[in-house]
């Protein structure tokens, strides 16, 4: 589309809509946002597709990056104006692990949609181990204390048992980590001499891109991975493994990816920032409304070359609250992707501490850290306050409604109880220090790494 016709649409709709009629002077109107070819970067999709971003009066290129370090560099040095970002990445390069640059999220893209997938062969071999329901299917959530004795033998046979995640700060590394470490097994340290991750690791954890992942295992290179979706469900398409646990099992609605931005670039640009968050609220709206309504129409978009690319059915697979754990055992997960819902949308303190407790867990922060400092820190990433300002407009527009945004919350959730998560042990934002105590594999207290072992 022709920038003249663009300006166009923008202006009939300013004329022909009252919701139109306080449009922001944003400072900077030509965008380019990043993104990573997996099913929830659909705000940015959708907010394109249907002229949310028009309507701001933002004119935006979304363009699909090769890996997750590539765009988290175009959003440090400015080539890109934002990306859809692993939650990990603003708050580890804010803190200085890996790259060092300020970057901030008004807005959370989506809780759940990740997946933990095997191989064939070794589903064969955990199949022993699981429980089964009386119609005979496995019993899900599946506890990787079913895959102990898998990677048990083949240590004793001196095969490293090799799995993929899509980034050392991925939600995927922190849930991969979580799931083996909740079902006996120690999926290794990192330290500030050593960025493996895989010190004392039972299991070793590599990064591998998402596209990419179901090749890698078909290959052998892996035994399995961790990641979003369409590539758990890809995996089964393709007759190569079976998904064993999505991430809703693992801690039920459980925050996934966000919206990243310079922080130079929302002080410089502020009404800019605003305007592209009322237009993802916007999105994220349509995604879930009426029951998921919109899904088949979003799964069409996200099929599509410039976005995704995968087939419709691979996608819809997911998207459309089911999914499919082996050929034909196909479930009711209506939850699976999650947009809206549930204040989805909402950038919490506590979803940030979270991530930051997993960094401290294995040794990606080396030292012992105060509970203040996780919530200066959070603080310091996490924006509720340009969310809900936007928020506010939309809803003064009749664009939103009031009842669907937590106006008087501080930043943190209620703390998820135990029946919620799959080891059985409650998560408080407001207490980060206690919860990682509280985890029986991992660091905690003043311990950290030394070599090969942990001290303190």
């Amino acid at each position: 589309m022709n920038t003249v016709f663009k300006w166009a649409i923008a202006t009939t709709m300013l004329v022909a809509s009252p919701s139109y009629a306080e449009l922001l002077d944003v400072e900077k109107d030509e965008l380019k946002f990043g993104f990573i070819k997996l099913t929830d970067m659909a705000p940015l999709a959708v907010a394109y597709e249907n002229g949310y971003f028009e309507d701001e009066g933002l004119f935006v290129t979304l363009e699909a990056q090769a890996n997750w370090k590539v765009l988290l560099d175009g959003v440090i040095d400015g080539q890109l104006d934002g990306a859809h970002m692993l939650a990990g990445q603003p708050l580890a390069a804010t803190i200085g692990y890996g790259t060092k640059a300020h970057i901030v999220t008004p807005f959370s893209m989506d809780l759940n949609g990740n997946g933990i997938t095997v191989s064939n062969e070794i589903w064969e071999q955990m199949k022993p181990h699981v429980p089964l329901m009386e119609d005979g299917r496995p019993q899900h959530p599946i506890s990787a204390s079913a895959m102990k004795p898998v990677v048990e033998s083949y240590k004793d046979k001196g095969v490293p048992f090799n799995m993929g995640m899509v980034f050392p700060v991925s939600t995927h590394n922190y849930e991969l980590r979580y799931w083996l470490a909740a079902g006996g097994l120690q999926p290794g340290y990192y330290s500030p001499d050593n960025i493996s991750g895989q010190i004392n690791a039972d299991v070793l954890l590599s990064v591998t891109p998402p596209p990419q992942m179901p090749a890698t295992m078909e290959a052998g290179t892996i035994f399995g991975y961790c990641v979003g979706e369409p590539w758990n469900q890809q995996a089964v398409f393709k007759g190569i493994g079976v998904p064993v646990i999505t991430d809703y099992e693992l801690w039920k609605n459980n925050p996934e990816k966000v919206f990243g931005l310079n922080a130079a670039f929302v002080e410089e640009n502020p009404n800019t920032a605003l305007a592209v968050t009322k237009a993802l609220i916007r999105a994220a709206i349509w995604l879930d409304e009426n029951d998921n309504a919109n899904r088949p129409e979003a799964v069409e978009i996200l099929s599509r070359s410039e976005y995704v690319g995968a087939d419709y059915d691979v996608i819809a697979n997911s998207m459309t609250g089911t999914f499919e754990y082996e050929k034909g055992d196909k479930r009711e997960v209506p939850d699976f992707n999650v947009f809206f819902r549930y204040n989805a949308t909402y950038p919490y303190y506590s979803d940030a501490i979270w991530y930051l407790t997993q960094m401290r867990r294995w040794g990606q922060i080396a030292e012992p850290k105060s509970d203040q400092w996780f919530f200066d820190t959070a603080k310091d990433v996490y924006k509720p306050d340009i969310y809900l300002k936007a928020a506010r407009m939309l809803v003064d527009e009749g664009l939103a409604n009031e009842a669907d945004f937590p106006w008087d919350s501080d930043g943190f959730k209620a703390p998820t109880p135990a029946e919620d998560i799959i080891d059985g042990i409650a998560y408080d934002g407001r207490t980060p220090n206690a919860y990682l105590d509280s985890l029986p594999i991992g660091l905690k207290g003043q311990q950290i790494i030394v070599g090969n072992d942990v001290q303190g």
